[in-house]
């Protein structure tokens, strides 16, 4: 009977009717956020669940849900048609849409805005100990997971295949997702496989466990030219021990990661995010180490597009310095 009153024959009755009921005042509805973030097998994810737990415990009126997608290019058009309120990808598919080249060809999402650089990509190409493959060289005529469709790391594959002579026309490429393409290692669906993801990765952690794997490392010559091809990227260092059977230190392309709103997010949602972040960062360092990277220094140098008023609002109220180049 109470849920019969309570909606009453045309539709839900209002706040004074309640108490006049003695029913009290109902509790305000919060506003839902949607967090665009990856694979379940990837960091986007577990970071995207962390952010919505800040979000939820420090800002009033608000509730936030991390979504699997396909990440990066897919995220950014979620932005873009407003299905995602936040958004986390790769500093090169965020230039990229906002200029409108590369994916973005012709439709320029000039909307993207920054409100944080979260941690630098490490690209990971793998494949399992005595399957011969130890050279990018090697990987014409394989079968070559080359990331899921809309994702960052097909961007970051094409790029450094790409910039060293290397076409899909030369491999054999599927498109699978971080999950799909360990399961795929395991299974020798595949030989090689591409992770543009943080370090340490759970499908190549959960990977490592089970077999035998083998980076493949790009020559210094090989790093250059991806990085002539594509400014984003810069030579990080993979620490040896990160994954079973991994031991020794190696250069890998690195690139940021950069969490994505649109302009249209109004300037004190966007600095409540920025702030509740950086003053809780510790809860998402609590979630995935890469975390660790978060800062306002990381931002303020990797982030490729302008920032948010909201966000820049913040980081000047801290006394930080916003270089021009992230000024809408």
């Amino acid at each position: 009977m109470l849920d019969g009153l309570l909606r009453g024959p045309k539709g839900l009755i209002g706040t004074a009717a309640l108490v006049a009921l003695g029913l009290g005042t109902p509790a305000l509805a919060q506003s839902q956020l949607s967090i665009a973030t990856g694979g379940t097998g990837g960091v986007y994810y577990p970071l995207g669940g962390g952010l919505a737990e800040i979000i939820n415990t420090h800002i009033d009126g608000y509730s936030a849900t991390a979504e699997v997608t396909g990440a990066s290019v897919e995220n950014m058009g979620l932005i873009a048609t407003g299905d995602a309120d936040l958004a986390i990808a790769l500093a090169d598919t965020v230039a990229q849409a906002y200029s409108g080249t590369g994916r973005f060809e012709g439709q320029q999402l000039s909307m993207v805005r920054g409100l944080a650089s979260l941690y630098s990509n490490m690209v990971h190409i793998v494949t399992l100990e005595g399957s011969g493959i130890s050279t990018l060289e090697d990987l014409r005529g394989k079968r070559v997971s080359v990331g899921a469709p809309g994702s960052g790391t097909e961007v970051n594959t094409a790029a450094i295949l790409d910039a060293n002579g290397i076409s899909y026309d030369d491999i054999e490429e599927q498109r699978l997702n971080f999950n799909e393409t360990a399961d795929a290692l395991a299974n020798g669906d595949i030989d090689v496989g591409f992770w543009s993801v943080g370090a340490p990765t759970s499908s190549v952690l959960n990977l490592a466990t089970t077999q035998n794997i083998s980076f493949i490392t790009l020559t210094p010559e090989q790093l250059e030219a991806a990085k002539a091809a594509d400014a984003t990227f810069a030579v990080s260092t993979l620490a040896g021990g990160t994954y079973t059977g991994v031991d020794e230190d190696m250069d890998v392309l690195g690139i940021p990661n950069v969490l994505a709103v649109s302009s249209e997010m109004s300037d004190d949602l966007a600095y409540a995010i920025t702030s509740a972040m950086f003053e809780n960062i510790a809860e998402l360092q609590a979630v995935h180490p890469a975390a660790n990277q978060t800062t306002v220094e990381f931002t303020l140098g990797a982030t490729p597009v302008p920032l948010h008023p909201g966000a820049i609002r913040y980081f000047e109220e801290i006394g930080a310095e916003v270089p021009d180049r992230l000024r809408p």
